[in-house]
Order: structure tokens, then sequence, then C-alpha cells
């Protein structure tokens, strides 16, 4: 792929901040070409191409890992936790990245270009879709702490988790498009809200959703964390089979590392949905805008 090759090999390596410019570039690039190419239904087709852009990045970035663990004598907690902190950096950036170019184009475009181009992302509104946690116009139970929804929104975001691991395990770096799927359907839904209540409202679309982002970033954070590090850990198990010699000392160090490092993915998901869940039943400002979005939807 030309692209790759436009940027040296450490580029996000050290500089991870560069990673939210690439996941913008590569899904507005994604994002025209799948509206192109297949303008009945491009909403996933951005979201694979999207994945595609970003795949050869991904595996230069894990190469630069294995190198690095390769020449160290002694595989630690403290210089596997050293590398992988900087590729969680990565995914946070190209996360944000992807999430912003949907939240805005749900924002600034038409609604009936808005349904055609995010359409798949714009069911899970509605609970359908694999992520239906995303959803911005979930039903607040009234009380302080609701048992239910935090139970709902946990074991839908361990199917999401799972997967994640699942997929890079047996890929490698594949859990890349379950991470662009998702920050597409933060983005849409989270910029549609927005849009629909500063309808109603009369207000300005891009300060209700930097509301919702100061709200709702807490726990999307944790969440995408908990994606990424069972990403991580899967990818580098998967090529520790390959790299090292199976049961040695150093396979057995670096695949303990890792899943641990999976425990701790699950330790931020739990995380995640607490936070989630109280915001949802107890943030007052963000449960508004929410019935804003929704009574514009009824106009």
């Amino acid at each position: 792929m030309v692209l790759e090759h436009i940027f040296p090999e450490d580029w996000l390596e050290h500089k991870g901040r560069y990673a939210f410019i690439m996941g913008v570039i590569y899904s507005v690039i994604a994002l025209v070409i799948s509206t192109i190419l297949f303008p009945g239904d491009p909403a996933l087709v951005a979201v694979a191409f999207t994945s595609m852009l970003l795949l050869p990045e991904m595996y230069k970035i894990f190469s630069i890992e294995e190198r690095q663990e390769a020449v160290e004598k002694k595989v630690g907690m403290r210089a596997l936790w050293r590398n992988d902190i900087e590729v969680v950096r990565i995914y946070i950036f190209l996360f944000l990245g992807i999430l912003l170019v949907y939240a805005v184009g749900t924002m600034l475009l038409p609604t009936v270009q808005t349904n055609s181009l995010f359409r798949e992302q714009l069911e899970i509104r509605f609970g359908q879709g694999f992520s239906g946690n995303a959803i911005a116009g979930q039903a607040v139970s009234g009380q302080l702490f609701s048992s239910q929804l935090f139970y709902d929104l946990l074991s839908n975001n361990f199917l999401v988790l799972i997967a994640c691991f699942i997929l890079a395990l047996l890929t490698g770096d594949g859990a890349i498009f379950l991470i662009s799927w998702n920050a597409s359907v933060w983005g849409a839904i989270f910029g549609i809200t927005a849009k629909n209540a500063a309808l109603f409202a009369g207000k300005n679309p891009l300060a209700l959703f930097g509301v919702i982002m100061l709200v709702v970033f807490p726990h999307m954070i944790l969440e995408a964390i908990s994606y990424f590090l069972a990403a991580i850990s899967g990818s580098v198990i998967s090529k520790d089979v390959l790299l090292e010699e199976f049961a040695s000392e150093r396979f057995m160090e670096v695949f303990g590392f890792n899943l641990y490092l999976l425990l701790f993915g699950l330790v931020f998901l739990v995380l995640g949905a607490l936070v989630e869940t109280f915001v949802l039943d107890n943030v007052s400002i963000y449960q508004e805008i929410i019935r804003m979005s929704v009574q514009a939807l009824a106009r």
C-alpha cells in the first residue's frame, strides 16, 4: 500500500498524537470511496475500508514491539507494559479521530444523506446491531443506580471485548475493524443526538456535542481502553506463538503477561459499565439532551 510508506516506520510509535490525524484522514478517504463505489449502503463498507487503510500501520507498530522484545534478554512486566502503553495511546488517538469524523459528518450533512451514509450506525439507536450499548437514547431508570442497566451494558460490552480478543488472536490485527466500528457508532450516534436536540431547542449542535462528550468521555474511554487491551493481548499472543519456542520460558512469560493484560481489560470494562450506568441514571443535562433528541424525532 502506498500510504503506509509515506510516513517513517516509527512515526506513530514516537508521536502517537499524530494517530488522531491518521484516523481522521483515513476515515474521510474511506467514506468518500465507499460512497462512490457503494452508494446504496456505504456504512459498513466505509468502516471496512478504514480498517484496511489502518492495518498496515498497526502491523508496523506491532513489528516494532516484536523487535524490541526480541533484543531484550529477559522479558519483564515493566518492559512489556511500557511497550504496550504506547500502543494503547495510539489506539486511543486513532479511535478519537474516527469518532470525530463520524460525529461531524452526522451533524453537518443533510438529514437524508446522513440517514443513508450512516444507516447501519444509526440503527443501533433502536437496539439493532452488535454494539447496542452505544445507543444514546437508552431509557433511564430514575434510580440512583440501576443494576439491570449495569448488567445489560456489561454483558454487551463483554461480547465486544471477547470478539476483539478472538479476532486479534486469530488474525493478528483484525480487531481494528471492531474498534473502528465502535468509534463510528459512538461518533454517529452522539453526533445525531446533538443535531436533533439542537433542532428541537434551536441551539448550536456543536455546542451540544461538546456537552455530550464531556459527559460520556470518562466511560467511553474506559470501555475503549478495555477493547484496546483485549486487542493487544490477542495480537501479541498470536505473534508470540510464531516467534517463540512453544512452552519455553520466554513464551510463558509473554503469554502470562498478555493474559494479565486481558484481565486488566476486564477491569476497565467493569469500571466503564459502572460509570455509564451512573451517568445514564443521574446526569440530568445528558438526560435532557436525549429527551430533546427523541422529541425531535417524534415531530
